[in-house]
């Protein structure tokens, strides 16, 4: 059976290294500490889609090192709190408000955004959660919790990039899941589960693009750093992220795998009886299919 590869303990354990900064500077428009298929260009369209600003707070579930979270309360000066499961990755971010001077409106903690988040009822303005609900399980519990958090009028914004838009061989489905947990989620499945939720959708969006052109630049930023990264990360793991790597770039430019944008709100006042009615047809729907 393949070794499952540890792509977050080597991204989040060397994140400073050299040869890792090198990469992430050739694979996207700006190095943001990511390990997704997220550019600045996109993190932006979505801090416009959440519609934040001053006074605001938005929270970032599976932030990692949180240069998207620090991000968002640079450019739209809003006030930011980031999850992860990752402690490596929570050290990290936080270094990362304190170096930009953002420590007073940017905080992270340590949470499994599986569980119920550690927040009072109605804290967040906002909830953004990029390539990241495909590891979470029992997703309408989650996005139950996400409603919890969000004022009423509140904008949720995620990304889903294991949706099954076309056939998979079971080992393409070995290399694609190989660093974690995954739920890989059938095409139209999330917008009736937000509906039931409670959550008015605004927009669905595919960004599989974003996946394909990053997936291939990441894979060949590596090659060209075999041997420091193999110093960093030993060679069984570098090969398994590069093979992880070919998977999402095959499945993704082949449209068999795609990522969506999912942008919806938490309602309030009249809407939330256009919720409730949305709820009803889409349970009606599962019923009768």
């Amino acid at each position: 059976m393949q070794k499952e590869v540890d792509l977050y303990h080597a991204h989040y354990g060397y994140i400073a290294a050299d040869p890792q900064v090198a990469v992430r500077r050739e694979t996207y428009d700006e190095d943001l500490g990511q390990a997704s298929w997220i550019t600045l260009a996109e993190a932006r369209e979505f801090f416009s889609a959440l519609e934040l600003g001053p006074g605001h707070t938005a929270l970032e579930v599976a932030c990692g090192s949180g240069g998207v979270t620090c991000r968002m309360a640079a450019e739209t000066e809003a006030s930011c709190v980031g999850v992860d499961i990752s402690a490596e990755g929570i050290s990290a971010a936080r270094e990362r408000a304190s170096e930009q001077g953002l420590a007073a409106r940017v905080s992270f903690q340590i949470a499994d955004a599986g569980q119920p988040l550690p927040f009072p009822d109605e804290s967040f303005d906002a909830v953004l959660c990029n390539d990241s609900i495909n590891h979470l399980p029992r997703r309408a519990d989650v996005l139950r919790d996400w409603y919890r958090v969000l004022r009423p009028g509140g904008r949720l914004l995620f990304t889903d990039p294991i949706v099954v838009t076309g056939q998979l061989t079971n080992e393409e489905i070995r290399d694609r899941s190989s660093i974690g947990f995954f739920l890989f989620t059938p095409a139209e499945f999330n917008e009736p589960l937000l509906a039931q939720t409670g959550f008015i959708v605004h927009e669905v969006r595919d960004v599989t693009d974003n996946v394909a052109s990053v997936s291939r630049k990441w894979r060949e930023a590596r090659a060209k750093r075999r041997a420091e990264l193999v110093t960093l990360e030993g060679e069984t793991a570098f090969d398994g992220v590069q093979r992880f790597l070919a998977a999402v770039h095959a499945l993704s430019s082949e449209r068999r795998l795609s990522r969506f944008m999912y942008l919806a709100a938490r309602p309030f006042g009249e809407d939330v009886r256009e919720a409730a009615a949305g709820s009803r047809q889409a349970d009606q729907a599962d019923q009768h299919p």
